[in-house]
């Protein structure tokens, strides 16, 4: 049973800003449920509207699409144990065609279990039991991040290496035959922040700060996985990095001269 706390948004919103300020979001944001259990739907739906969120329940895959089709949704939340298709196929199958953020919920609590999670697609993984407190502090954070990197739009419109195309604006990839490759959001926000610091050698907590970014929890893999995902999209061999080398004890550092514009 997912332990769910009445959230107390005012201690949520001092825990995630300096200073405990805290601005609320000028539109309710709307998070598609995807979970076969009734109850704990429901409860997770209670919570979310009390925190200020618009939920949409969708009890099986099929009704996830049908919601995803009519667009307007800001942030799923995915159960792992779903009927028909697990959580970690459909995170899979999603990636392919869209960027929205995912938070995986499921009771299984090894590290590789959630690793697993991470490699597939997910921006953040919760496993149950959980407090309500963690779940909207981690969906804010994701929505944070999103609205982060909306709002560079003014600032870059295109970085260029190595004959790729990286344009925040669209938060969109493309390879130097101009074919357009799928990323994560957590993918897509290191990559950025790899190009706008390119030859500077970046630690992993760095990088999280970077992303802007309340990213995987406690997981200390977190970083090394996106970074691996990455490397299997836009190096020439991805068993051999030049673009994104590791610096031992140290973080990463990405090589390719960049260009802004």
């Amino acid at each position: 049973m997912v332990m769910v706390q009445t959230p107390d948004v005012d201690l949520i919103a001092a825990a995630e800003m300096p200073g405990g300020a805290f601005s609320p979001m000028p539109v309710s944001p709307v998070i598609l449920l995807v979970e076969d259990d009734l109850e704990i739907s429901q409860m997770l739906a209670d919570v979310l509207t009390e925190s200020g969120f618009t939920p949409v329940m969708a009890p099986s895959p099929s009704a996830m699409d049908a919601h995803l089709a009519k667009g307007a949704v800001d942030l799923v939340i995915l159960d792992v144990m779903l009927p028909g298709e697990n959580g970690f196929d459909i995170c899979k199958r999603l990636r392919v065609s869209s960027a929205i953020p995912i938070i995986v919920l499921t009771a299984l609590g090894e590290e590789i279990d959630r690793v697993v999670g991470l490699e597939i697609g997910a921006d953040d993984y919760v496993t149950k039991p959980f407090s309500s407190r963690e779940l909207i502090a981690r969906i804010r954070a994701l929505l944070r991040r999103a609205q982060t990197g909306q709002s560079r739009k003014a600032q870059f419109k295109r970085f260029q290496f190595a004959n790729w195309r990286l344009e925040p604006s669209s938060r969109q990839l493309f390879n130097p035959e101009g074919v357009r490759i799928g990323l994560t959001s957590a993918e897509f926000d290191l990559l950025v922040a790899f190009c706008q610091n390119p030859g500077r050698v970046l630690s992993r907590d760095q990088l999280l700060e970077l992303m802007h970014s309340g990213l995987a929890g406690p997981i200390s893999r977190s970083i090394d996985v996106h970074v691996s995902r990455i490397r299997q999209k836009i190096e020439p061999h991805s068993h051999d990095a030049t673009y994104i080398k590791t610096v031992r004890l140290g973080g990463y550092i990405f090589t390719p001269i960049v260009e802004a514009s």
